[in-house]
């Protein structure tokens, strides 16, 4: 007889799931192309998107186990048999977990993404809400079932104002309606309750509850993104653990498909109901039982006496890997349970746990105790290993503020050099926390013949499972740095906005740096913190100079951190210093090359006129025009230009060609009549007629900036012609020398073009 209504159909495609994936894997250690893996198991994780590793590809294989297990659970149906007789409203919750299901695997089909693909899913989650509401009447407390309501339904109001903020909206009005936290705590706040209920209601199986207790844990890890982050191809420990997020949500749907299957399963027979009595695990038979089991309670004060007699309450705090990992990557609900763990830890509240579990004695008790205290021991194993000497609190001091966040003031206070003070080492409180689970395991622990085969089978898969999953956290969406807003704001779009100028130093000027030039390869969508996370990274290993580290970071992701030191000085102090010692050496550098450029133009000749010139201006300063000097009347007509030499005339413009590669000391001349004309020591001798009608006339090159003095007669308008003197003056050798300009004018008519000197062969 069939257990399960479409058991050997859905036993046949999980299987086939399974089978595509191993061989994918397979194919992916082979060939080192896991194209197809990464398609089938996690779309849009291709090999551009992320690096392939092998440890990659193993975990994608155990992950894509796991959604075949999940996909076997959603398609086997409802257990054979005559289903069981539900009232309306169990039977409307049944349809709408179905079609929820559904919904939640549309989107890893290789279909299209409409913006509004997400809106039926979340009416549909109004009436699961509701019916869950009206289904666990009699089993919860109705004001629990009402926080349970009110959540849910907070939930997807929020989901759909997502929607439409992202396809019409701003991300600053998405920052306001929906933060990561508040959509984690309130979907838990939903979640949580309605598992409650169903482990208190006979409808639903354990596994079902475990399931949902599954996928209301890596609600807790995930940090309420629904969209992945892509890092242009780098290998990141921290993406790797956001795609495997996204490759079990599919136990969502298992929840869900459990929960509807459950209910149309068959009445159960009614059986008398057996007394349930929780006998306690008997203690071995040692005499002095008593005396071992006070010092499983005492040991984890020992430790947390030391530690408070320093005033010091937290048993981690912020340091090592785990703490950066809480503080970086998971919900701020499992940030802030990750603070009160440290801070009950600290003080010896693990004490009272034993303490209990020693007195009830019951074997789930002690199962759990023995087990909080062994990965409490490893999760300071791996604080201690993972936490640096050289520790950046003084590198980078905007760590500080993040990591304190939810720690008591005062706690951690910098002393005289900067540094704080954490108690003492974290292996203490392991030591003292593995001795106390193993004085219980002893004594308490069912000899091996009263152990289930099924948990030697399962012991395995589930450490394997525990340490994928100890480290993970979904992607963040913690506030992103554009490009644009790092860029100052055009005076058209200064209304109502204001852009604070980017600073030279702290975190704003690093991301500012990222951004603007993609100096990382990090997605224009990559939150801030996890780019401020790598560039600390760099920053250490800037300023410990390894070569060996700095080979390595080169050859195996290739970054270049000597050569980044422009982008690092932000954050870096080390990099800032160099930044700083680069700056003054251009500066210097450019200081005496203006001097060089100045010591030119004071040793070229000095123009005496030949009859005394109203005014007349020598330059002191020389000038680099990129595009020449042109001089330009707003009113001019068009008209054909005419070039003789380095100038050219037409109606209403003058322009004086230059090399662009040199200064040009530069003489002024205006007078009332037309001067002598002088040829020695020119090359080029033109002169030009110009039809002033401003009152004024000015050089000027529109590229460089730069704007000589007023040519006209005491402001006159009229007709003038303008001589222009053009030399090349040697300096040291040929090609060091400096470019000598003098214009004249003075009133006069005509528009013709006269050239009185050009040289044999123009240089």
């Amino acid at each position: 007889m069939r257990r399960y209504r479409f058991g050997r159909i859905a036993a046949f495609s999980a299987v086939g799931y399974v089978t595509a994936v191993v061989v994918a894997g397979v194919l992916a250690l082979v060939t080192g192309d896991p194209a197809l893996l990464r398609a089938i198991v996690a779309t849009g994780w291709d090999a551009d998107t992320m690096t392939s590793a092998w440890w990659v590809e193993v975990l994608l294989v155990a992950g894509g186990v796991v959604q075949g297990w999940a996909y076997w659970q959603v398609l086997r149906g409802r257990p054979a048999g005559t289903p069981a007789a539900n009232d309306r409203p169990v039977r409307l919750l049944r349809a709408a977990l179905y079609l929820g299901v559904v919904s939640m695997l549309l989107p890893r089909l290789p279909i299209p993404y409409l913006w509004w693909s997400y809106l039926p899913a979340d009416l549909l989650q109004v009436a699961v809400v509701c019916l869950f509401f009206v289904a666990l009447a009699g089993v919860l407390p109705r004001p629990l079932r009402l926080v349970g309501l009110v959540a849910g339904l907070a939930d997807t109001v929020m989901d759909v104002a997502v929607t439409f903020i992202i396809q019409f909206g701003t991300f600053d009005l998405l920052k306001v309606v929906s933060s990561s936290w508040l959509g984690d705590l309130v979907h838990l706040l939903w979640l949580v309750p309605v598992l409650a209920g169903q482990a208190r209601d006979a409808r639903w199986t354990r596994g079902t509850v475990r399931v949902g207790a599954a996928t209301a844990a890596l609600s807790l890890l995930s940090s309420g993104g629904h969209s992945f982050i892509t890092f242009g191809g780098e290998l990141d420990p921290s993406l790797v653990l956001f795609m495997l997020i996204g490759v079990l949500g599919v136990l969502a749907a298992a929840w869900q498909a459990r929960s509807a299957h459950d209910l149309g399963a068959p009445a159960p027979e009614p059986t008398p109901p057996a007394p349930v009595r929780v006998a306690p695990a008997p203690a071995r038979a040692w005499t002095w039982t008593w005396p071992f089991a006070a010092v499983a309670v005492a040991l984890p004060l020992i430790p947390a006496a030391v530690n408070l007699a320093d005033g010091m309450p937290a048993w981690i705090g912020p340091r090592g890997l785990l703490d950066e990992l809480f503080h970086g990557y998971v919900s701020e609900p499992a940030t802030l349970l990750w603070v009160a763990l440290d801070l009950l830890v600290g003080v010896g509240a693990p004490a009272v746990l034993v303490l209990v579990a020693v007195v009830r004695r019951t074997r789930g008790l002690l199962r759990i105790t023995t087990a909080a205290l062994t990965l409490a021991a490893a999760a300071g194993v791996v604080t201690a290993i993972t936490t640096p000497r050289d520790t950046d609190w003084l590198l980078i001091p905007e760590v500080v503020e993040q990591r304190l966040r939810w720690y008591p003031d005062g706690l951690f206070v910098p002393d005289a050099e900067g540094g704080f003070g954490f108690g003492i080492s974290p292996l203490w409180y392991s030591a003292a926390l593995a001795g106390s689970a193993l004085v219980l395991f002893f004594l308490y622990a069912p000899p091996p013949a009263a152990r289930p085969r099924h948990q030697v089978v399962m012991a395995a898969p589930a450490v394997a499972v525990a340490l994928c999953l100890l480290p993970a956290a979904d992607q963040s969406r913690g506030p992103v740095t554009t490009a644009a807003d790092c860029s100052p704001a055009q005076p058209w779009e200064r209304a109502g906005e204001s852009r604070e100028p980017v600073p030279r130093t702290g975190p704003r000027a690093y991301l500012c740096a990222v951004r603007q030039h993609q100096a990382l390869g990090f997605a224009a969508t990559t939150p801030d913190q996890v780019v401020l996370t790598y560039g600390r990274r760099l920053c250490a290993a800037y300023t410990r100079a390894d070569p060996a580290e700095l080979a390595r970071l080169r050859n195996v992701e290739g970054v270049n951190v000597r050569g980044l030191n422009w982008a690092l000085a932000g954050i870096c102090p080390a990099a800032d210093a160099d930044v700083r010692a680069e700056d003054a050496a251009e500066d210097r550098e450019f200081a005496e090359f203006q001097a060089e450029e100045r010591r030119k133009c004071a040793a070229t000749p000095r123009h005496r006129p030949l009859i005394r010139p109203v005014k007349a201006v020598r330059l002191r300063e020389p000038e680099w025009p990129e595009a020449g000097l042109e001089l330009y009347d707003e009113y001019a007509t068009e008209g054909r230009s005419t070039t003789a030499g380095p100038v050219e005339s037409g109606p209403g413009h003058v322009r004086v060609s230059t090399h662009s590669d040199f200064h040009v000391c530069v003489t002024l001349e205006t007078y009332t009549r037309r001067p002598p004309v002088e040829t020695k020591g020119w090359a080029d001798v033109v002169e030009v007629g110009y039809l002033n009608r401003t009152g004024e006339m000015v050089f000027m090159d529109g590229l460089s900036g730069s704007v000589l003095p007023d040519l006209s007669l005491g402001g006159r308008k009229g007709h003038y012609r303008i001589r222009v003197h053009y030399a090349w003056f040697p300096w040291k050798d040929e090609g060091d020398g400096t470019q000598r300009l003098l214009i004249m004018a003075y009133p006069g008519p005509g528009d013709q073009v006269t050239t009185y000197r050009k040289p044999r062969q123009r240089r």
